[in-house]
């Protein structure tokens, strides 16, 4: 159970839960960011769809990802709902909710080894890197691409930045993220071949001075379809690299007078 920030969600705030008690009324969920408190989730607020039993949606020991619908400061008493919460919102708030967890498991394992307790894990690092990064993983993942200056820039003490660099080495591997989309060169000309091949030989390059850890590859689909393929740290820097390669390469194609199109694959 992770230590909570503030007593109470608010309303329209997305909770991580875990379904306790079953009713035909409704059932009792223990809201796992804020300590087990309980909340109340209407079978109103079970499903968009007529249903007949609740236990056809949700379990006792289920996670589940609610929304807070009603909050009661006086009586402390917290309202949720399942309908209201969107797939996506589920998808990302769940992934967040699985980095944080493992976040959190890590610093108070470098607590317990440097004689701090939990109380002073989660308001000297925790929170300090959820507040800078949004994702305290997200944070520890910087420490291990960018050392002690990420977690310095989060406001860490002194203290905790060795030990927090040493275990993040054990525990932490930073996925690579990738983009694609396909490239369409074409060029009538006698040489135009080559100046293809001259415009696709520099993207590797433009890649890697685009920024640290970002690569690039380019594989045929058969000309004039060709996929450019970037992989990075994360998708922020991955989408600027495509951007820098992108606006390179069209200005090199129009120097030579090749006609130039850019088809993005979702993600």
């Amino acid at each position: 159970m992770v230590k909570a920030r503030k007593e109470l969600p608010g309303v329209g705030e997305l909770v991580v839960a875990t379904v306790d008690k079953i009713f035909d009324y409704g059932a009792y969920v223990k809201l796992d960011e804020y300590e087990g408190m309980d909340a109340y989730l209407p079978w109103s607020e079970v499903s968009t769809r007529w249903i007949r039993n609740i236990r056809d949606v949700i379990r006792e020991g289920q996670k589940i990802v609610v929304k807070v619908i009603r909050v009661n400061r006086r009586r402390r008493t917290v309202d949720v709902s399942l309908k209201k919460v969107a797939d996506n919102e589920r998808r990302r708030k769940m992934l967040w909710w699985k980095r944080y967890v493992k976040a959190a498991k890590i610093i108070e394992l470098i607590a317990e080894k440097i004689g701090k307790n939990i109380d002073e894990a989660y308001e000297q690092v925790i929170w300090r890197l959820e507040d800078f990064y949004g994702d305290p993983m997200y944070g520890l993942e910087e420490a291990v691409l960018r050392g002690d200056e990420a977690l310095r820039e989060a406001g860490i003490p002194e203290e905790w930045i060795n030990p927090i660099l040493e275990e993040v080495k054990r525990h932490v591997r930073v996925k690579k993220v990738k983009i694609r989309g396909t490239l369409i060169l074409r060029s009538l000309k006698p040489h135009g071949v080559e100046d293809i091949r001259k415009v696709l030989l520099q993207i590797p390059s433009i890649a890697i001075k685009s920024g640290e850890g970002i690569k690039a590859k380019v594989y045929t689909l058969g000309a004039p379809r060709y996929i450019i393929e970037i992989e990075a740290n994360d998708y922020k820097s991955a989408e600027k690299a495509l951007s820098n390669i992108l606006r390179n390469i069209e200005h090199e194609a129009k120097s030579l007078g090749m006609e130039m199109r850019f088809e993005r694959e979702k993600r």
